[in-house]
């Protein structure tokens, strides 16, 4: 199952936002999600004063928590020692800057996606068997802004790095196509090294992520600056 975040999300008594299905889509078995942000402005529902429970309660506040708290599926797998999670774009830079010659496969999720909650399990148990890939998992809901400028609309997504190669390729995958994630591995994975620095992302990439703050100026010009020196070489 795929999950694209162009949709809106119908949720009775969150401020009436609403979530749309074609029937293209659903035959598709596309799952279509977005979080909802206006639901800190829904009005407090009042509790009837005769039952046991006599206060006005927020019911949004109460079911955001209940999500919170059962959709933390990423946290119950078991990980390998080879897979982290980076919480901030400036973070995701760094690494892949830093990170040498190790391809570093980059798993784009969401809480919320059936597809990726599925396929988790079985990303593991395949990083398990790649001690030398670093797998680094990106949360869609925590870096909205680096997704949209990075162009990743449909979950889970995966982007492979190497060496001074940088992106070698990326694709979207399901546990149906699962094969597609092991033959990109299989290649990737032992390819001779490139020698030279670390590349990490894309100029285009770097130029997008700055332009909307993302990373830092200085940090962005020195990896401009690291790019253009790898290409004149």
């Amino acid at each position: 199952m795929f999950c694209s975040f162009r949709s809106v999300l119908y949720v009775p008594g969150f401020n009436d936002n609403m979530v749309t299905f074609s029937s293209n889509a659903k035959s598709q078995g596309l799952c279509f999600s977005r979080a909802v942000e206006a639901a800190s402005r829904s009005p407090p529902v009042s509790v009837d004063r005769s039952s046991k429970i006599s206060t006005s309660v927020p019911i949004h506040a109460q079911t955001r928590v209940c999500v919170s708290q059962a959709l933390r599926w990423w946290e119950k797998t078991l990980k390998p020692n080879n897979m982290i999670e980076v919480h901030s774009p400036e973070k995701l830079v760094h690494f892949l800057d830093n990170v040498g010659h190790a391809l570093v496969v980059v798993d784009f999720y969401s809480p919320a996606c059936g597809g990726c909650k599925t396929l988790h399990p079985k990303i593991c148990q395949i990083a398990a068997l790649y001690p030398n890939v670093v797998f680094v998992q990106v949360n869609y809901e925590e870096m909205k802004t680096m997704c949209h400028s990075m162009h990743i609309h449909v979950l889970p997504f995966f982007r492979f790095y190497r060496g001074a190669e940088g992106r070698v390729c990326s694709f979207s995958c399901t546990n149906a196509t699962i094969k597609k994630f092991k033959d990109a591995l299989a290649k990737h994975g032992n390819e001779s090294y490139n020698l030279g620095p670390a590349r990490g992302l894309d100029e285009k990439e770097l130029k997008a992520l700055a332009s909307v703050g993302e990373i830092s100026a200085n940090s962005h010009k020195i990896m401009l600056s690291s790019i253009q020196i790898q290409n004149e070489s």
